[in-house]
């Protein structure tokens, strides 16, 4: 069975917004590419280990921030966010609207990230946010960056080949 995880907004952004991004092919380490963001969609996109839950919410600013920060046309990132529906899918993850359960953060997006981390039994959560990553194990789920996830599943995977 597949692990539950949840990545932030700004994870899934950089995925594609940040330089040296395999954008498509998403290749999962080992090795890693070099970009711990589309590592992150690598290792979701093979469906072994982890299952990938997004949230409307969560979708609805990946096209937001790349329409409005990063300059993408909104064609692409519609076609963006219907791949990672699709992966979050085939990994045995899927999406879904979390009931408003959770209050911890200040910050009222971060709450919603931690909603749905709750309602689906995430054992993990990637960010980069600060607020969120500094609040980590949140309820006992440890909050990782992007890099320290990928380095965790590169080793993982590593080992499990020797």
């Amino acid at each position: 069975m597949a692990t539950p995880v949840v990545f932030d907004v700004n994870v899934l952004v950089q995925a594609i917004a940040t330089g040296n991004s395999p954008y498509l092919s998403w290749p999962s380490p080992p090795p890693t590419s070099g970009n711990p963001f589309a590592d992150c969609l690598g290792i979701v996109n093979d469906a072994a280990e982890f299952a990938l839950w997004l949230s409307p919410h969560i979708l609805d600013n990946i096209v937001r921030v790349l329409m409005a920060v990063v300059g993408t046309p909104k064609e692409e990132a519609d076609d963006y966010r219907e791949i990672l529906i699709e992966m979050a899918e085939a990994s045995a993850g899927g999406v879904l609207t979390p009931p408003r359960t959770v209050h911890d953060c200040r910050d009222h997006e971060d709450n919603l990230v931690l909603d749905l981390a709750a309602e689906v039994g995430a054992l993990l959560i990637v960010s980069e946010d600060a607020g969120l990553t500094g609040m980590s194990p949140w309820r006992g789920v440890p909050v990782l960056r992007a890099r320290e996830f990928v380095g965790r599943v590169d080793a993982m995977r590593r080992h499990r080949r020797r």
